[in-house]
């Protein structure tokens, strides 16, 4: 047991070294900088984060996500069909498809669908 214990500090401490000489004797230009700086979606990171953002894209990307997701919850409803009730299968079915329906009746009668924004 102590031998494992000295072989996982030799470990630490030979990675530490190399990291430390790695962080101390790489080349810094300011190309690498800017090779090392994040890409977001086209903006520049190093200018203001409060630019004005359309809530209606926002809600429409949440929209997505929810509808998305119970489509992926649809998918284990094909094999419970071979283990359950065939009525109770389809009453599921329904329930969950009635539900689906009625969030998308909800966000057109709200006009979030709309991409004239």
């Amino acid at each position: 047991m102590l031998i494992l214990l000295y072989i996982n500090l030799i470990i630490i401490f030979i990675s530490n070294i190399v990291m430390f000489l790695s962080i101390i004797l790489s080349k810094k230009t300011f190309m690498d900088r800017e090779k090392c700086s994040p890409f977001e979606c086209g903006f520049d990171p190093k200018s203001k984060s409060r630019i004005p953002f359309s809530l209606h894209f926002f809600l429409i990307t949440m929209i997505f996500l929810i509808f998305d997701v119970k489509i992926a919850l649809i998918f284990p409803i094909i094999p419970i069909f071979m283990n359950v009730n065939f009525m109770i299968w389809c009453m599921i079915k329904f329930f969950f498809f009635i539900i689906l329906l009625i969030g998308l009746y909800h966000e057109w009668n709200q006009n979030m669908l709309n991409w004239t924004y």
